[in-house]
């Protein structure tokens, strides 16, 4: 026996039963990307230091993403369901001031698109 109780079996079965009679299907949430945009203000440490703390990358990635929003103009940075990528975005907008510069060049920039469905 598998360490349930028939109770508990007849439970999972109808269960099974259930979605499979009904053909319903958990539905996905379309995914988004959170793109961070280069500008020629804020320096490469705070960029990083946004990706180190916001988005949890490991250092090398996240000096290669630093690497790819200034040679490409921008990078995606993180893919997620909107409402958290959204939430990013607001982070990086309101992450606070590059220490690295002597006047305030004010928010980095980062928009929310919508990724391409697989």
């Amino acid at each position: 026996m598998n360490g349930e109780s028939p109770e508990q079996s007849a439970v999972v079965e109808t269960r099974a039963k259930t979605e499979a009679e009904t053909g319903t299907r958990t539905k996905r949430m379309p995914p988004y990307h959170v793109v961070i945009l280069n500008d020629e203000d804020h320096t490469f440490d705070y960029v990083i230091e946004i990706l180190l703390k916001l988005f949890k990358h490991p250092r090398p990635r996240a000096e290669e993403l630093t690497w790819r929003i200034h040679n490409d103009g921008r990078a995606v940075v993180f893919t997620t369901h909107k409402e958290l990528a959204e939430l990013k975005r607001d982070q990086v907008i309101t992450f606070g001031p590059d220490p690295w510069v002597e006047v305030d060049p004010g928010p980095l920039g980062c928009v929310v698109e919508p990724a391409p469905a697989d």
